[in-house]
């Protein structure tokens, strides 16, 4: 089996994304070593532990600067030593990461863009020089949706679109299930669910308008809180804040939505994404309204799958509209017919068929 090493900006543990649908499907073919972002403490210290079929590696760090790059550059010379990995596949998710890893000589180089980092708050000033270094590396490219696609293709000549897949048996099950989490049980109905990381990313004033124009509707929102002040997220009797949930947990509580949400903001951070729940929430059998996202109106939008809000007012009749509908049968054999060949599994082949196709050599592991 051959080895990559995976350098990302998210925890393994942090959210059920992207990475962890990928890798953890790539990881029945390959070794994958997975470098989250490295930690400051007060020890250099380099652990390794297993998960889904994964290793994962994690640094903490004392230093700064150039002297924390050398330092990191150290590290992982010796974790290779040791653990005697001689050839070897980069993978990136963070152009950062080449700060301490661009002395390594790896077979090839894959550059999985799923996002437009340097757009997020806090962005660091030199990731976009790195990216542009990334993009000469890169034997591969491949993005996150069609938008971002659009905005690289000419950076690349091995560059791919891959946006948003599903495990739709994980959230098919949402549709059968009967079970009402403690948490969410006494919360009455309509309910409006929406999961995800709440940050500068979240539509906090559409939330605040519309629970205040609709005291009666009920707003669900389940996720980690980064990057922005859980003191500006509105407050009211009807919009309730659940925190994190495991992936395994997501069905159960989307189960009993009657409309989930992909409540983003208009801004530079949500230019270019593809957002994971939306095809999750139509497997789950749940019809959704999103915000103006372009990779969320052209495909589902426009093919009628998906409610498309511009403000409050909008949002409301949206709404309303779907609340009085008495049957959703003809809508769900549309969304099963559009979802039939969406999946994890189909990305992971398609990825990895451009992968095997650069040729690369047999590794010793």
């Amino acid at each position: 089996m051959q080895n990559i090493l995976c350098f990302s900006h998210l925890s393994w543990n942090f959210v059920y994304q992207r990475p962890q649908h990928l890798l953890s499907r790539f990881a029945r073919n390959y070794h994958i070593y997975y470098f989250e972002e490295p930690r400051f403490g007060e020890c250099d210290e380099l652990t390794v532990s297993s998960q889904d079929g994964i290793s994962l590696v994690q640094f903490t760090i004392t230093h700064e600067g150039e002297e924390r790059n050398l330092k990191l550059r150290n590290m992982i010379d010796l974790f290779l030593k040791q653990q005697s990995i001689r050839h070897f596949s980069c993978w990136y998710y963070t152009p950062m990461a080449l700060e301490y890893t661009a002395h390594l000589e790896p077979d090839i180089v894959i550059y999985d863009s799923m996002d437009e980092l340097s757009a997020f708050r806090f962005a660091p000033p030199q990731l976009i020089e790195l990216e542009n270094e990334l993009f000469k590396k890169a034997d591969v490219v491949f993005t996150g949706g069609h938008t971002l696609y659009q905005a690289k293709k000419n950076r690349h000549h091995n560059i791919h679109p891959f946006p948003s897949s599903i495990d739709k048996k994980h959230f098919e099950a949402a549709r059968y299930n009967r079970v009402e989490p403690e948490d969410q049980k006494n919360i009455p109905h309509p309910r409006f669910g929406f999961y995800g990381v709440i940050d500068e990313r979240f539509d906090i004033e559409l939330l605040k308008e519309v629970s205040a124009k609709r005291p009666e509707w009920q707003f669900v929102i389940i996720g980690p809180v980064v990057k922005i002040d859980i003191n500006d997220l509105p407050k009211a009797e009807n919009i309730h804040y659940l925190g994190s949930k495991k992936y395994d947990e997501l069905p159960v509580y989307i189960s009993h939505w009657d409309i989930a949400l992909v409540l983003f903001a208009l801004n530079e951070s949500t230019e270019f994404i593809s957002p994971t729940k939306t095809p999750e929430y139509l497997a789950a059998g749940l019809p959704v309204i999103s915000t103006r996202i372009k990779d969320v109106v052209n495909p589902y939008g426009d093919a009628d799958l998906v409610y498309i809000a511009d403000d409050a007012n909008t949002f409301i009749q949206h709404a309303e509209n779907e609340l009085n509908k008495k049957s959703r049968e003809e809508w769900l054999m549309q969304v099963d017919e559009f979802l039939s060949d969406n999946s994890w599994d189909h990305t992971f082949d398609k990825m990895n068929k451009l992968i095997n196709n650069l040729k690369i050599p047999v590794a010793n592991v």
